[in-house]
């Protein structure tokens, strides 16, 4: 629900805030800017090919294939940088992951983690690659800047990855036989936080743009499941077939996709409401599905047809690409202007907003997330004000008019904060 406000003066300058009113999940907005680079005018897609060690180039807007190159065997993890320069490809059948330059397509170099590394997932600023190794029973942190391991946590036998939005969090699906479980890790301090007892074998994983909920598959489970990760309990599952393999979003979080092996089929369901919109068949045995950065397209790769499937979201419509053999995980470059970037977030912690000064464009909906251990409020001075936000909720407001607007916790007043928003975008 929105409400709106009348203009007030802060500093001298308008102020038009538009409360959004919406609890979400912990979380807040990394804080290491990725080095910019120019992306290519058509975003490419990248394919793991299992069975033939190699990785497959995809021209997306030509949708065929530029080229095949030769990776270490068995390439199972497969993240793209925010920028969309780097590529890095775990192969589970070595002890590397390897990086890919998009500009040239070719693999500069291989990275020892441990034996038989399995997912991937990178930070919102490209600063770190996270490693399920599962072999060592641990997650590798690998500084994207050196390309070398500098840290990491015990988890039992890790298998895929997802990153939360904030780029603090990172959830683990740990495959131990008997002790199947998802692990919530700390990316600072390089620790688990929490542990959350499953019955059934993790599979995919993905966190909502909003950072609100985990979406998760499980073996033998015919139904996508949606974690609240404020509390760590499930809310809802997705009744959607024989063998879901991995559920993620459309940018804007407003559509779920799920490849569904046994029909083959990619559902398409509304994110609000979890209710299934639609089943689009594809190849043989869907693997995974990527996005592209306008929400336009999805991409799965189809385990058992060696192909492709490129998806319009709007239509229905279904491109073929033939690729080779096993095709497992797929990554989409961002389009042009199109880099990913974490939502703009303040932390509440330690009775203080962090960041004090929060630098934010037009329009920007900015979220306060209380992750201290006692209530505390947003107060702007005459202006809207958030309920008591206790410890796990949020409060998000929208900035539509330049300023310098300050702010403080209404139960603390010690507490203060400024929001500066600039005309650039």
């Amino acid at each position: 629900m929105r409400r709106k406000y009348k203009p007030l003066r802060f500093r001298n300058r308008p102020l038009l805030l538009l409360l959004a009113g919406v609890l979400l999940g912990t979380g807040c907005a990394g804080t290491v800017a990725e080095q910019a680079t120019n992306p290519p005018t058509a975003p490419k897609a990248y394919v793991g090919n299992f069975k033939d060690n190699s990785l497959s180039v995809i021209d997306t807007a030509a949708k065929r294939v530029l080229s095949t190159l030769p990776i270490p065997p068995g390439p199972h993890g497969l993240v793209i940088t925010p920028n969309g320069r780097w590529v890095y490809v775990s192969s589970d059948g070595a002890s590397t992951v390897s990086v890919i330059d998009t500009a040239t397509d070719k693999l500069v170099e291989n990275i020892e983690v441990g034996k038989n590394p399995h997912g991937l997932a990178v930070t919102p600023d490209g600063s770190l690659v996270l490693v399920a190794v599962y072999d060592t029973d641990s997650v590798a942190f690998v500084d994207s800047a050196t390309r070398r391991v500098v840290g990491s946590v015990a988890i039992g036998r890790p298998h895929n990855i997802a990153m939360h939005p904030n780029g603090r969090v990172a959830y683990v699906g740990s495959q131990t036989p008997g002790k199947f479980s998802l692990a919530v890790v700390d990316i600072a301090r390089r620790a688990v936080t929490t542990s959350i007892a499953l019955e059934k074998t993790p599979r995919g994983l993905e966190v909502t743009p909003d950072g609100r909920y985990l979406y998760l598959t499980q073996a033998g489970v015919d139904a996508v499941v949606a974690l609240d990760t404020a509390t760590n309990k499930i809310t809802a599952q997705i009744t959607v077939g024989v063998s879901p393999h991995y559920a993620t979003f459309t940018p804007n979080g407003r559509q779920g996709l799920t490849v569904v092996q046994g029909p083959s089929v990619l559902t398409v369901f509304n994110a609000a409401t979890n209710v299934v919109q639609k089943n689009i068949p594809v190849g043989k045995r869907p693997h995974w599905v990527a996005v592209s950065s306008d929400g336009a397209t999805a991409y799965t790769t189809n385990e058992e047809s060696n192909d492709v499937s490129i998806v319009d979201l709007t239509t229905g419509a279904v491109t073929t690409v033939a690729v080779g053999n096993a095709p497992r995980k797929i990554a989409v470059q961002p389009g042009p202007g199109k880099r990913a970037t974490s939502p703009p977030s303040v932390e509440i912690a330690g009775f203080a907003f962090e960041p004090g000064t929060l630098k934010v464009a037009l329009n920007a909906a900015v979220t306060w997330f209380n992750r201290d251990g006692a209530p505390h409020s947003v107060q702007f001075q005459h202006g809207p004000a958030s309920d008591t936000l206790m410890p796990g909720r949020s409060y998000a407001l929208e900035f539509s008019l330049p300023g310098t607007y300050e702010y403080v916790c209404s139960l603390h007043p010690y507490m203060t904060g400024s929001i500066v928003v600039t005309a650039d975008s």
